[in-house]
């Protein structure tokens, strides 16, 4: 299988089995002050073309590789128009017919131009999953790292993600706060969550490998991210606050200091004892080399 992509390439790590098909390159907002995936110059957003589209779909299939699961790349790929994406999904059903799932990174705006009865179609066509960086609940958080959303808008995209029998996975960023917000940035976002209620909620910790100068001019001058203890304090605010019914919780991703995976509501008390014992120093915590992205 020859796919030529424009790299670098992210996908979310459920999707490591996944035909990765990069309808879109890079991201049509790129203004997140914490975001560095799409910076270079190659990464510049558009669309990809149809043809080359279905070129590589027709390579995937001709493979023989078993394929039941395909990601649309890149960063923001919900924001092709609603035909473009019913193309898109009407090509992978014709020449990869074992596939079972699409799913795509989604941006709450992207889905302001699309009526509930389009997501149906989509869904029957199999884009059934949406991969949605809220990142915080709280609008002072979302406002100061340009995020172009705020609690509002990122509750009516994950109603009607929810309204079009579509899956959700939403994730969360620790410390986007830093040490001065932490708190709300916490609670509103559970908040966020406790109304929405997504099948999937993933939290990461955010990380600046390029520097902390964009982040720095969000929060006039100087961004401080908690700690270790101050995260695992974050995170017991964030459970402690969660009134979900049903949603499989993972903070897995590698930069998480603590592991934790389970199911809100009903592994809650589990959860918040685990975050317990971390900050007493009783359960182990992934070394910084660990952390590595």
């Amino acid at each position: 299988m020859v796919i030529q992509y424009i790299e670098p390439v992210f996908r979310p790590p459920s999707e490591w089995k996944s035909l990765i098909l990069q309808v879109t390159n890079g991201c049509s907002w790129n203004n997140c002050s914490f975001c560095d995936m799409y910076t270079q110059p190659q990464k510049q957003f558009r669309a990809q073309k149809l043809d080359k589209i279905e070129a590589d779909i027709i390579a995937a299939a001709q493979s023989d590789a078993p394929i039941s699961r395909v990601f649309l790349a890149d960063g923001d790929a919900m924001t092709l128009p609603f035909n473009r994406l019913k193309a898109i999904c009407e090509l992978i059903n014709k020449h990869l017919p074992s596939v079972t799932r699409i799913s795509s990174y989604c941006l709450p705006r992207n889905l302001t131009n699309k009526t509930v009865e389009q997501l149906i179609q989509l869904r029957e066509m199999g884009l059934s999953l949406m991969y949605v960086g809220c990142e915080s609940g709280d609008d002072e958080v979302l406002k100061r790292i340009q995020k172009g959303e705020d609690f509002t808008s990122s509750l009516a995209a994950l109603d009607k993600i929810k309204q079009a029998g579509m899956k959700s996975s939403v994730m969360i960023l620790m410390g986007l706060g830093g040490t001065e917000l932490s708190k709300q940035h916490a609670i509103a976002s559970a908040q966020l969550m406790n109304a929405a209620q997504p099948e999937y909620l993933s939290t990461l910790v955010v990380t600046l490998p390029l520097g902390t100068v964009k982040m720095d001019a969000a929060y006039d001058g100087e961004f401080t991210l908690p700690d270790q203890r101050g995260l695992l304090e974050e995170m017991q605010l964030l459970l402690s606050h969660l009134e979900l019914d049903k949603t499989i919780f993972r903070s897995d991703h590698a930069s998480n200091y603590l592991v934790l995976k389970g199911v809100l509501g009903k592994d809650k008390t589990a959860l918040l004892g685990q975050v317990e014992q971390a900050l007493h120093g009783m359960v182990p915590l992934r070394q910084e080399w660990q952390r590595g992205l």
